[in-house]
């Protein structure tokens, strides 16, 4: 983007010289006058150039800020991916700890249950 950018401002550049150049040579004049398109030639040449230059550097502003808020955007995803991750392994975790939990009331109630019987027998 910067090189096409410094390509265009020298193209602005050089054509503006050869232009100039071109009109003063092919239109002779007084030393007064020639000085005096000489000076505005170089002001509008000059202002030209600046134009250029701040149109290119705007451009290239918004391109930094659009990359950034890209890697922002793409830092956000992992973040949610490693949390998505994470809370998938803590519901699995929790889940095998009911199933376990489960399983040893039910091994006790029939275990009491046993007991119940054998005692209800004697």
């Amino acid at each position: 983007m910067a090189e096409k950018t410094g390509d265009i401002l020298t193209g602005v550049i050089i054509g503006g010289l050869l232009g100039f150049v071109a009109g003063i040579l092919l239109a002779p004049k007084s030393g007064r006058e020639t000085r005096r398109e000489l000076i505005t030639g170089a002001e509008e040449l000059l202002e030209k150039a600046q134009k250029e230059y701040e149109q290119a550097l705007e451009k290239s502003k918004k391109a930094y800020d659009a990359a950034i808020a890209r890697i922002k955007d793409l830092e956000l995803e992992k973040k949610i991916d490693s949390l998505e991750t994470g809370l998938m392994d803590l519901s699995k975790g929790a889940t095998e700890s009911v199933q376990e939990g489960t399983s040893r009331i039910k091994r006790a109630i029939e275990a009491g249950v046993e007991a119940f019987k054998e005692e209800k027998q004697q």
